[in-house]
């Protein structure tokens, strides 16, 4: 095929340039080098014949807010939601329950109501004109009355360390842990900036759009694109790796890698090259999948409805976790992210469940024990379910998907410094030095997350080109 555009890479982003470059009317080629199309969103039997796993994204929150996924009817996608989009779980009380409705969600922080609805409430409340703003530094920028005005109010509490925000604005146990276990999705030191403005916008969305699973496995909104592309005359191609980019012969190249693979594939100038070369990876993820025999035995039985489950119990212990990971060490007691599908999606072949926790980049070691461990704290008799289980550590992760590097699921540290320059300080980052060459991948604003924005960013400027 001619194309008119390559795109190298089918997670979200490149998928999504695909897509953009497509409807445009180019003719676009997309290259991927594993033997399965969708990089973030495949999905494999791991485990036992017939259980379908989530490899990697299962919660589907930002896919549903993202501008670029929600102007897209994609055939047979269909998003389902669980009883609970969230849930906490605590040691010696009932868990805090995160709803769709923010004020259901508010009568169960007890005190802390009226600063949960004053905070993720508000900013859900705001509605697509403000997330559309955070999620597109490009624009078009939303011209409704108060916007700019709420993005300020959430800019300013969103840059402080969440510790600082959950003890200034919560008063309760409940609703400390609640934004801690919100804010570590970010994969940061709880003291660091930014920390509450990742675990308010992850919380507002609960609100807005849910926190909802596709139907069958997030391979099937991955496999959508692709046939949407086709459908407009692309032509998409897996088991084909690019290590070159003089390999390739189009006008225009859009690149859903991270600064590490780029720079092994091209030629750079010098003084490019040594500010890609100064991004800064984050930790690792150690990640578990189960085939269950029936649903996890949770103490406090209105978790079993939820379809994220943030275990960890306090404020003071995650922030100590995420801070020993953050130092380069192994919590013995990981803050753990677990995904029960099942609560929402009963297609999958039976009880499939997942969880991470963060480790140092590159890690090694084993952490099956540990979280499992944090399961059976607040789900004794868990280990009695399990069929089969598989492990994947920050190695096995970067081999199945190389921007992964060192188990990093986040296309690098989200920290304050490389937030401003992602990948490199530029009014339009995606563009690279190169005549027709963009970079799209989540080392790219917005950054990480399921949304594909960052394609639909790297493509829009190919356009304007």
């Amino acid at each position: 095929m001619s194309a008119d555009a390559v795109v190298v890479g089918s997670g979200p982003n490149g998928l999504v340039a695909a897509v953009t470059l497509a409807r445009a009317g180019r003719r676009v080629l997309l290259l991927e080098a594993a033997d399965r199309f969708g990089g973030g969103l495949r999905s494999e039997e791991v485990t036992l014949p017939g259980r379908v796993h989530d490899l990697g994204a299962t919660v589907m929150a930002m896919a549903l807010a993202s501008p670029a996924l929600r102007e897209l009817s994609l055939k047979g996608v269909v998003y389902v939601h669980p009883p609970v989009a969230a849930a906490h779980p605590l040691d010696d009380r009932p868990a805090v329950l995160v709803h769709r409705d923010a004020r259901r969600t508010a009568e169960g922080l007890g005190r802390d109501g009226r600063a949960w609805l004053a905070s993720a409430g508000a900013i859900a409340r705001a509605g697509f004109p403000l997330v559309d703003l955070l999620l597109q530094p490009l624009g078009p920028y939303p011209t409704a009355p108060g916007v700019f005005a709420r993005a300020a109010g959430f800019g300013l509490a969103g840059v402080l360390p969440v510790t600082t925000f959950a003890r200034r604005a919560f008063r309760t146990v409940e609703g400390r842990a609640l934004i801690a276990g919100m804010a570590a999705h970010s994969m940061l030191d709880l003291r660091a900036p930014l920390t509450t403005g990742y675990g308010l916008l992850l919380a507002s969305l609960a609100h807005l759009v849910g926190w909802p699973v596709v139907r069958g496995g997030s391979q099937v909104l991955a496999d959508a694109l692709v046939a949407e592309l086709r459908s407009l005359g692309g032509e998409a191609v897996a088991g084909h790796r690019v290590r070159r980019l003089a390999e390739l012969d189009a006008p225009t190249v859009v690149l859903d890698v991270t600064p590490r693979q780029f720079l092994a594939m091209a030629d750079l100038p010098a003084g490019y090259r040594r500010r890609l070369e100064r991004f800064r990876y984050g930790p690792g993820v150690f990640k578990v999948d189960w085939a269950l025999d029936g649903p996890v035995p949770w103490r406090d039985q209105a978790v079993a409805g939820a379809g994220t489950v943030h275990l960890g119990s306090t404020l003071e212990e995650i922030a100590l976790s995420e801070a020993e990971t953050a130092a380069g060490r192994h919590s013995p007691r990981p803050y753990v992210l677990l995904v029960q599908p099942y609560a929402a999606d009963p297609t999958r072949g039976g009880h499939t469940l997942w969880a991470y926790c963060h480790v140092p980049n590159g890690s090694r070691a084993d952490m099956t024990d540990a979280i499992e461990t944090q399961i059976e704290r607040y789900a004794p008799g868990f280990r009695d379910r399990v069929l089969a289980r598989h492990t994947m550590g920050p190695a096995e992760l970067e081999a199945a998907n190389p921007n992964l590097v060192g188990g990093d699921i986040g296309g690098g540290l989200a920290g304050l410094r490389q937030f401003l320059r992602r990948p490199v300080w530029s009014p339009a980052p995606w563009r690279t030095p190169l005549p027709g060459v963009f970079l799209c991948s989540s080392a790219t604003p917005p950054g990480p997350g399921a949304h594909g924005m960052g394609g639909h960013q790297a493509a829009r400027l190919a356009l304007r080109s």
